[in-house]
């Protein structure tokens, strides 16, 4: 059975950080690229960092270069957000992925307000 988990959302003032994890399970990791995503309130799903298989490259949005970073673990088949320097407008519903959107988890809820 095919899992992406997510974790780690919570509420946090602005400017602070948080780490997200996703852990999956069921098909070949290492096999996919990985993407996290997310939904902000009233807003479609936009695609904001993005990690080859190897972690060989890291593609970021606009709006969370130099402030986002991805990262992988082949070998505990999980992926990573690393936020810092939050602003208001990150708050949304965080989905980790493949690349190529063949799966997808539940989403982890990222609030960012004071």
């Amino acid at each position: 059975q095919v899992q992406l988990v997510e974790s780690g959302g919570g509420l946090v003032q602005p400017g602070g950080s948080l780490r997200l994890s996703c852990t999956a399970s069921g098909f070949a990791f290492s096999s996919y690229a990985m993407t996290w995503s997310r939904q902000a309130p009233g807003k479609e799903r936009e695609p904001i960092a993005r990690i080859t298989r190897g972690s060989l490259a890291m593609d970021y949005s606009d709006s969370v270069r130099g402030r986002f970073t991805i990262s992988r673990d082949n070998a505990k088949n999980m992926v990573y957000l690393q936020m810092n320097s939050l602003k208001t407008d990150d708050t949304g519903v965080y989905y980790c992925s493949t690349g190529d959107s063949k799966y997808m988890g539940q989403g982890t809820q990222v609030t960012v307000s004071s």
